[in-house]
């Protein structure tokens, strides 16, 4: 045995039981798991509180430029696992964990995945993170602690049912409540006009509604090899924890929903906007991350300078899309008012900070509020809002006086509506895109005027993933194959990848890797038989998931549920494939798993009937003798980052199938092509620059329309998609089931399908039939399948492929995306934890941890 490594497993022993018995009042032997997971928790913590420490001295110290990120969603995953992964300290906890009679697994499972996000947008904040932590970038992080998260998810017999997301029903060690650093947030009230020193507007606000927001610190950690690491701070901010944002008097008075409203403005992450209550929520959640972020941002900036001539050099804000685009109008407010800068001074200052980065393409997407609900909530950052944009406009008539419709396409405030793109674009001194398509979308489309009138802010960054959550944490048999033949470099230098591509070719790396992906598909397996039960109309668990075949194709698409990502065209092409194997029995076909997975929006009800369409498919299909365990399809309950991390590894085939020209980037697929499955995708997002860096020769299962085609269709009004249904009768025969009841067992799922029916093909639905081109590329991706088919009935062959895709990935790591940023936007620099800081934070611990009082 490792003499060193024993002798680090007996520390932890001790300190666990140390915590056991001063925290939980429990001898070890005596605790329950949960008991021990939280003890051995705090005994993980010590050592990352000493470099939570070190790295936010060292940084006040070298007075460095921060990085201060402000986003509406995070999705870490489970905290405990992925401490232990970047503290490289697998071994040694596993080690602790045997030597105490626990089981890893259990210990690892009493924590709940935090429900601080949806879907990309969080997960991608969550990576940056990790890659900031590990580079040693000098940033704090700022979102809201969700009470209930978005929702659970549940399936009742198809029927997606929200439940709460009780994710806080237990203590969280991983987060530390600061009192002190509270702060208060005032909405609505009547201003009055006065002037600052410098003769500029600034606006007081008499009888405003006041409420309190209290920070919770979650530290996040890089990875490090030495135990000299960084940390980065996530603070959320919370309105439950503060009883004065309670109001007694309108509970007395029977006013029960407005007494809680503010006590529940961090409770649910995008409550419901077709109502005025949930706009106004919404809007009021916006601002609270907003408003208590610049307080501490500008308190944290004080705190080290005796004036704001270093601010514009010192800070950097980063808005993760337009939800917290406020910041331009707040910071302005309060540079003016509470610290005398000057009008014109202020303006600069917030453009210097604030950099704005855009993650959608679709106009229905880009955010714009009410001017009626902004002025009498935010009635002194609307005036500011409004001055704002009558300067901006006046500079853009100086230069085009004869074009009053640019004008108005750029204005921030036009029919009523502010519009939170144009905001951030004005009061940012950057504009980026997130894939290098979407970044020409938004330069030559979405955003043309402005990319004319300021060409030097935009700039693409492509996103990324952390390759040590999505290959190191969640597929560790794959990450021992690449180390075992290029080293460990690659954990924080993904470009070492590459090197991989030598080995794709080597017939006995071909059979370890089919081994591995064999042993991950038995892993979900195991997964969904234990946790993915089906349930009755009633929610009740009925019946275990169907019998799938580990050596079956996994054939998976996991993402939030929209139409422009297409699961409708994935259900129709797999209904297609029944068809046919219920009317050739004896056809020689692969045996094919299809796994869905991922929520959609509470109010999006066609989101919703595309998850019934699966799930009844589904039902059909799982129980149909005459194609048996040829084709079955999963539907994964609640997707997570946990479930993420068992079902990724597993995957043969990764369904990228947006409709050419609307997503954004994407990262799922990056994290499928990460952990060896191959892609079948569109010419859209993020693919076409994972195509390039694979190359053709090992890009195999590409398909459908470009950007430019779908575009002609639009403009040419071309596209007819009941002129498919009429000529090709594979389609026709399939969409014919969605309204002759063939998966819909009473009236109710009829009406659902039938409604699905008509939105491909009658033009009443939003002014188009098949609004996302789904008809039009189904038959090129019905063939493109065949040749998925062909591919996997050659293992080896298939396991070149997917090598070599592992290998391409190398751009993809967030580590290049963070670097990007740093270089292009930010102009930031690492900072490592000085180690004489360091050690004597170090030696003080040691010392102060020998204290007892007997």
């Amino acid at each position: 045995m490792n003499i060193n490594l024993d002798y680090q497993a007996e520390m932890l022993i001790a300190k666990t039981k140390h915590y056991l018995i001063t925290t939980m009042g429990r001898v070890y032997d005596e605790a329950n798991a949960d008991e021990f997971y939280h003890a051995l928790c705090q005994t993980l913590r010590e050592e990352i509180m000493i470099n939570w420490l070190a790295t936010s001295r060292t940084q006040i110290a070298k007075d460095v430029r921060v990085l201060y990120y402000l986003s509406m969603e995070y999705l870490p995953g489970r905290i405990l696992s992925n401490n232990i992964t970047n503290l490289n300290a697998d071994d040694v906890v596993r080690l602790v964990l045997h030597k105490m009679n626990r089981n890893f697994s259990d210990i690892i499972s009493r924590e709940q995945d935090p429900g601080l996000g949806n879907g990309g947008l969080g997960r991608l904040a969550s990576c940056f993170l990790d890659s900031l932590a590990t580079h040693h970038y000098p940033a704090q992080a700022y979102g809201l602690r969700y009470q209930y998260g978005i929702f659970e998810q549940q399936l009742w017999d198809g029927l997606q049912i929200e439940t709460p997301d009780c994710w806080l029903l237990h203590e969280n060690p991983w987060e530390f409540r600061r009192d002190l650093r509270k702060v208060v947030i005032k909405y609505g009230g009547k201003i009055s006009e006065a002037k600052n020193i410098h003769n500029d507007e600034i606006y007081t606000v008499q009888n405003f509604e006041e409420v309190w927001a209290l920070p919770y610190d979650v530290p996040i950690i890089g990875y490090s090899k030495n135990g000299n690491f960084s940390v980065v701070t996530l603070r959320l901010w919370t309105t439950k924890e503060t009883p004065s944002n309670f109001l007694l008097q309108r509970y007395n008075a029977g006013k029960l929903d407005e007494a809680a409203e503010n006590v529940a403005l961090t409770d649910v992450l995008y409550p419901s906007d077709y109502h005025e209550t949930g706009k106004r929520v919404r809007l009021k959640q916006e601002f609270l991350l907003v408003s208590a972020t610049i307080q501490d941002i500008i308190r944290h900036y004080l705190a080290n300078h005796s004036n704001f001539r270093s601010f514009a050099d010192k800070v950097r804000i980063q808005i993760n899309d337009t939800h917290p685009a406020l910041v331009i109008p707040e910071l302005i407010r309060i540079l003016t008012k509470t610290h005398d800068i000057p009008w014109k001074t202020a303006v600069d200052i917030t453009m210097a900070c604030t950099g704005y980065t855009n993650h959608t393409i679709l106009s229905e997407a880009l955010e714009q509020w009410e001017q009626p609900l902004i002025s009498s909530l935010l009635p002194r950052q609307y005036k500011i809002i409004e001055r704002l944009n009558y300067e901006f406009c006046n500079v853009i008539r100086k230069q085009y006086p004869d074009n009053e419709d640019k004008i108005r396409r750029m204005s921030i405030l036009e029919n009523g509506k502010v519009r939170m793109a144009n905001l951030s674009i004005v009061g940012s001194h950057s504009v980026n895109g997130v894939a290098a398509l979407h970044s020409e979308i938004l330069k030559h489309d979405v955003f043309k005027d402005f990319y004319d009138f300021f060409p030097d802010r935009f700039f693409n960054v492509t996103n990324g993933v952390t390759q040590r959550r999505w290959l190191l944490h969640c597929n560790p048999e794959l990450a021992k194959f690449i180390t075992k033949r290029i080293g460990n470099g690659w954990i924080t230098d993904f470009n070492e990848i590459r090197k991989l591509a030598g080995f794709a070719s080597d017939g006995a790396s071909q059979e370890e890797f089919i081994t591995i992906k064999k042993k991950n598909k038995q892993r979900f397996i195991e997964f969904i038989n234990q946790e993915n039960k089906l349930r009755n109309k009633k929610g009740e668990v009925f019946a275990p998931p169907p019998i799938v075949d580990v050596h079956s194709l996994f054939d998976v698409q996991v993402k939030r549920i929209h139409e422009y990502k297409r699961q409708f065209m994935n259900i129709l092409n797999i209904i297609m494939l029944y068809q046919d194997l219920c009317s050739n029995p004896h056809h020689e076909r692969i045996k094919r798993t299809c796994i869905f997975g991922g929520k959609a929006a509470a109010s999006y009800e066609l989101a919703k009937d595309i998850i019934r369409l699966i799930s009844c498919v589904a039902r059909r299909v799982n129980k149909d003798p005459l194609v048996g365990n040829l084709l079955k399809i999963i539907y994964i309950e609640n997707y997570n980052v946990t479930r993420a991390e068992i079902v990724i590894p597993a995957a043969d085939l990764s369904e990228q199938i947006s409709t050419a020209g609307t997503e954004a980037s994407g990262t799922g697929n990056m994290k499928f092509a990460m952990n060896g499955a191959l892609t079948i995708g569109t010419h859209d997002g993020a693919n076409i620059e994972m195509h390039e860096e694979v190359t053709d020769q090992w890009w195999p299962f590409s398909f459908g329309c470009t950007t430019e085609q779908i575009n002609a269709m639009k403009h040419n009004h071309s596209y007819s998609p009941r002129e498919i249904y009429e000529k090709n009768p594979k389609i026709k025969k399939a969409l014919d089931s969605l309204q002759d009841r063939t998966f819909a067992l009473d009236d109710d799922e009829h009406d659902v399908f039938t409604k699905l029916y008509h939105k491909l093909l009658d033009s009443s639905y939003q002014n188009t039939a098949d609004r996302y081109f789904i008809l039009k590329d189904l038959e090129s991706y019905h063939e493109t399948q065949k040749r998925v088919e062909e591919l996997y009935s050659k293992p080896s062959q298939w396991a070149e492929y997917a090598i070599h895709n592992i290998a391409g990935m190398a751009k993809f790591s967030t580590d290049n995306s963070i670097e990007n940023y740093s270089k292009l936007i930010w102009g930031i620099e690492p900072c490592q934890a000085d180690p004489e800081i360091l050690e004597r934070i170090r030696n003080e611990y040691r010392v102060a941890d020998q204290c007892r009082i007997y």
